[in-house]
């Protein structure tokens, strides 16, 4: 079949259901550009876990005078030297502790007055009211938990904090707006898929005196098919074009432009989980299309 006709049917076929073909290209952008951003979302949750995770410690407070007056887990008293000294000693045992810090009741009080000195609080405090604690650098941090199943509740030891704990919320909170994003970008696959049938459907319908003639003279299913396949597959690439245009867009202007500007505690991800991401947009869009208008020819472009 000669190239020439191919692309001559193809742009009959586009300029006849121009406002449907405009529909299928919006509707194929937003929902790859939604499929590209899930991906590069779940990406950077990935990212931030292994950057705050590899800084997350597990701090055991040690009981002092005051917690021994008014909490339950110091009621026999405030930590001795020698219970010190086997915390300390214990912890350097286990195998999932890469490093123990010391960190005095002076040294806490210094760090409080240094992050909190706006707060009214901060005059009233003393130094004797602050705890001493081990802050304890793990090898794996999601194994917090052996640490605080050998120090909670013993004797001398008030409480053992997780700081990864405290970041769960966080990443909670992102998978699940990146579940509500991957529900929308399904849905509106959904409807990128309808249109583009429809879509095939009106141009297979509006053209069947031609493929009627293309029957009588002989021409195969595969030669018939091809324009209106080739049609839905030029459609699906420009919108996966104008998707990686919003991607791009999104990475250089909100990220690298402004949010890194502004967050400087977040690292970020960088242009080559963009880029990984790029081929598979315009691959789904050139091929989701194609395979939708396949089937659904086989069916309606019957004369």
């Amino acid at each position: 079949m000669r190239a020439q006709f191919v692309l001559s049917e193809i742009s009959v076929g586009l300029r006849r259901n121009l406002t449907m073909t405009f529909a299928v290209i919006v509707s194929v952008a937003l929902s790859l550009a939604l499929a590209g951003g899930s991906l590069l979302a779940r990406e950077q949750v990935s990212t931030m876990k292994g950057y705050w995770y590899d800084k997350v410690q597990v701090s055991v407070y040690l009981c002092n005078k005051n917690d021994a007056a008014s909490d339950p887990n110091c009621a026999k008293g405030a930590v001795t030297a020698e219970q010190k000294q086997e915390i300390k000693a214990e912890l350097n045992k286990l195998q999932v502790v890469d490093k123990v810090y010391h960190e005095t009741a002076d040294q806490a009080y210094k760090h409080y007055k240094e992050q909190f000195k706006d707060s009214p609080l901060a005059d009233s405090l003393t130094p004797d009211q602050m705890q001493e604690s081990y802050r304890v650098k793990l090898t794996d941090p999601t194994k917090y938990q052996v640490v605080q199943t050998a120090f909670s509740g013993r004797q001398g030891v008030q409480e053992v904090q997780d700081q990864r704990s405290l970041l769960e919320n966080l990443f909670n909170l992102l998978n699940g707006m990146n579940v509500a994003a991957l529900c929308v970008m399904a849905l509106m696959l959904v409807v990128a898929l309808l249109l583009i049938v429809n879509t095939v459907r009106v141009s297979a319908f509006s053209r069947r005196r031609e493929t009627g003639i293309m029957r009588l003279v002989g021409a195969s299913s595969f030669k018939i098919q091809m324009p209106f396949i080739l049609e839905a597959a030029i459609a699906g690439l420009i919108g996966a074009g104008f998707a990686c245009v919003l991607l791009v867009g999104a990475k250089y202007f909100l990220i690298d432009s402004w949010l890194a500007q502004q967050i400087v505690l977040i690292n970020f991800i960088g242009w080559d989980a963009v880029l990984k991401v790029l081929p598979l947009i315009a691959a789904v869009g050139v091929l989701m299309p194609a395979v939708a208008a396949f089937f659904t020819l086989r069916k309606y472009l019957k004369v």
